[in-house]
């Protein structure tokens, strides 16, 4: 009996010796454990603001670790914090100039975007700019030379006598660039009032019966509607100059707007794409989230409101991290 308490005292002793040992050591990681950690810091284009945030949001999802500071400022913003080192990706929403390459400005594209003409809901004479469009040529009047000042000139009924206000964007930003660059101009050529960001501009013209602006389509269309903002119209552009607005040059939604731009029926510029800048080859974790914007993030372009990339930009943007 002895013998016997003894053997099972010394079993005892035996498994609680193992417990021990196994408590005191570090759990083995599990294969396949998320190890991406850190801040990424964005700031620039309003164009580019909305989709940023929707990235970021399921990036988080997916590496809870990761955090994200993204700002707006226009794409002037971007460009000179990414290359100041100040953030870890700025948001452009135009062409990367050559002397920003040459001051490291590393950079892919990432979506589509385009920039809409917009006009107050009670502008005097909408239905006739619904039923005609606006052509380059009279945009030109009213932008670059000044020589158009009223909407009754507009449409072509000179009794109308309203004065047009026009408004442009006082920040260095990609929508004036490209909507100047349509009209064979540069920012500093349009004319207008100086308003600041893509929402202030939209506000101008939304206070203002006699207003005209231009915004990026995701502020010009309200997502949750998918109509244009509320005391807003999009303005049809006649873009083959045929006196009217045909059924491809009516953006009534966004769906309408996206597919005008996604089919190549409205003109680029004022269409272009959108780019995320860097300075120098990213790496890390910054590298890991573009590489995931360009392939399992672009099943969130659409849903945003924003235009996918063709499968072969895709591909040679994403071949440009390697």
């Amino acid at each position: 009996m002895k013998k016997q308490n003894l053997l099972v005292a010394l079993f005892t002793l035996f498994v609680m010796s193992l417990i021990i040992t196994g408590c005191s050591k570090q759990p083995a990681a599990v294969k396949g454990e998320d190890t991406l950690s850190g801040t990424i810091t964005v700031s620039g284009a309003f164009a580019l603001y909305p989709m940023m945030g929707r990235w970021g949001e399921e990036f988080n999802k997916l590496h809870p670790q990761v955090k994200f500071d993204v700002s707006a400022g226009g794409a002037g913003k971007g460009m000179t914090d990414a290359l100041a080192g100040a953030v870890e990706i700025g948001m452009v929403s135009r062409e990367i100039r050559p002397e920003e390459v040459k001051k490291g400005a590393f950079w892919v594209s990432v979506t589509e975007d385009a920039v809409f003409m917009v006009v107050n809901e009670k502008n005097p004479v909408w239905e006739d700019l619904y039923k005609k469009g606006v052509t380059k040529e009279t945009l030109i009047g009213i932008y670059i030379t000044g020589k158009i000042t009223t909407w009754g000139q507009v449409v072509g009924r000179p009794e109308v006598t309203e004065p047009i206000h026009v408004f442009t964007r006082s920040d260095s930003a990609g929508a004036p660039e490209v909507w100047s660059g349509y009209l064979g101009k540069k920012q500093e050529d349009l004319k207008g009032i100086g308003v600041s960001g893509d929402p202030g501009l939209l506000e101008a013209v939304v206070k203002d019966p006699m207003g005209i602006g231009y915004n990026n389509l995701g502020y010009a269309f309200d997502l949750s509607t998918g109509k244009p903002v509320a005391g807003a119209r999009v303005v049809p552009l006649d873009v083959n100059g045929n006196g009217q607005a045909d059924p491809e040059e009516i953006y009534d939604t966004q769906k309408q707007a996206i597919n005008a731009v996604a089919t190549g029926k409205y003109p680029s510029p004022p269409a272009r794409n959108l780019n995320l800048v860097t300075k120098g080859k990213p790496s890390g974790v910054v590298k890991d989230f573009i590489s995931w914007i360009l392939t399992d993030g672009q099943k969130y372009v659409n849903e945003a409101g924003y235009i996918p990339l063709s499968a072969e930009l895709l591909k040679s943007e994403l071949k440009k991290l390697e």
